[in-house]
């Protein structure tokens, strides 16, 4: 017999999306801090395994699991926005409308000058493919809910086959495809240069699958049930990973290599595209994120209240860890000056995740504040933080 929801159980539903958006801001720290203060070991996109360290591989690897976990929860809260616990059902299409322009425009303004500090070119990335995503949901939104899987199983699992399609800058499409599929410089213009750095199509396959996902999250839905869906479809998407990337069959532009050393082939299994997200990285980090919303919502008060504050003001915790980098970056540039060529860096990874550490704690207290006032306040633009 299903289990029913109680009070704590319904807190527990919804404090575990929190907690999972939390984990996952706190790894994307990482993950800027290496972007900003580790910036002369680069890393491509996969990897080059014999120049990049061990460490630096699965700190970048850690940061795999921001976007995705980020688009598919937004489909999951949109879910949850359309069907509130108390109240009748409303339309989500208004929001998601509001939201993703929101996101779209501050993307182009605020945080491309956190980036390098200057509005020498737009760049196009994270919040960009989350505001497109959010537009496309809303357009897709009317469809029975087995339609937007199809079309987001159909995205996720097929996109991989548009690769060999290109298009050069002068050829009409470009810009659409760069945009969808590929990245690029689009628009080319005299006065500032636009990139776009995360090509949308897919992730507009994950957000519809985060909001087909959502009824498990309902009000109604059995505790015990829910937990099965998650753990069946996590598990699913690693044994699906397993065969494809195992038999290097789809799913990857870049096929796995056995070598002498075991700590190397699973470097090279877990090697896996981002830009745009193959299927092998997609079944990787979204069956990771469901085994984690299962197993989280056992996890202490205590241990899930501080985490979940960072998942509570996403947007506010990102404009303000960037703009904080990049002064943090001027200051050690100013005082110590360049080490290496005209940059400034740190000399072991290690030192990036004990700065990530330090700066999570400090973050902590203005976020808890910001979400509290969030949660109390009755303006519109507050909610869009």
């Amino acid at each position: 017999m299903s289990k029913a929801n109680t009070p704590s159980t319904l807190k527990k539903r919804i404090e575990s999306i929190d907690i999972m958006r939390g984990i996952v801001m706190l790894i994307m720290l990482l993950d800027h801090v290496r972007e900003r203060f580790f910036f002369h070991e680069q890393v491509t996109d996969p990897m080059t395994l014999d120049s990049t360290s061990t460490g630096l591989f699965f700190s970048r690897f850690a940061a795999h699991f921001c976007a995705p976990t980020f688009v598919f929860l937004t489909g999951i809260s949109a879910w949850l926005y359309s069907h509130p616990q108390f109240g009748p059902q409303r339309s989500a299409r208004e929001f998601l409308v509001k939201r993703g322009l929101f996101l779209i425009a501050l993307e182009c303004t605020v945080i491309t000058f956190q980036w390098m500090g200057n509005y020498q070119m737009i760049w196009l990335q994270v919040i960009w493919a989350i505001g497109i995503s959010m537009l496309a949901l809303a357009a897709l939104i009317w469809l029975p809910r087995v339609w937007l899987v199809v079309i987001g199983l159909g995205i996720v699992f097929c996109h991989n086959i548009l690769t060999p399609i290109g298009f050069s800058p002068d050829e009409w499409g470009y810009t659409l495809w760069a945009i969808l599929h590929d990245r690029g410089n689009i628009l080319p213009n005299d006065f500032i240069g636009i990139r776009a750095s995360y090509p949308v199509l897919p992730w507009i396959g994950v957000i519809l699958l985060g909001y087909a996902l959502g009824p498990i999250y309902a009000a109604n839905f059995a505790e015990d049930k829910r937990h099965k869906w998650l753990i069946y479809l996590g598990l699913g998407c690693f044994a699906t990973f397993a065969v494809l990337r195992g038999f290097n069959l789809y799913g990857e532009t870049l096929d796995w290599q056995q070598s002498d050393s075991l700590m190397m082939t699973l470097k090279s299994i877990f090697n896996l595209t981002k830009y745009p997200p193959s299927l092998a990285f997609l079944l990787v980090t979204i069956g990771g994120t469901l085994l984690c919303l299962r197993g989280l919502e056992q996890v202490k008060p205590s241990y899930g209240k501080v985490l979940a504050t960072f998942g509570s003001a996403p947007m506010f915790f990102y404009i303000v860890h960037l703009y904080l980098l990049l002064f943090m970056y001027w200051f050690a540039l100013t005082v110590f000056g360049p080490n290496y060529g005209n940059l400034f860096g740190f000399t072991h990874i290690a030192y990036v995740w004990l700065v990530t550490v330090i700066l999570a704690v400090l973050l902590y207290f203005p976020t808890k504040r910001f979400s509290q006032y969030k949660h109390k306040s009755q303006r519109t633009w507050v909610k869009y933080l």
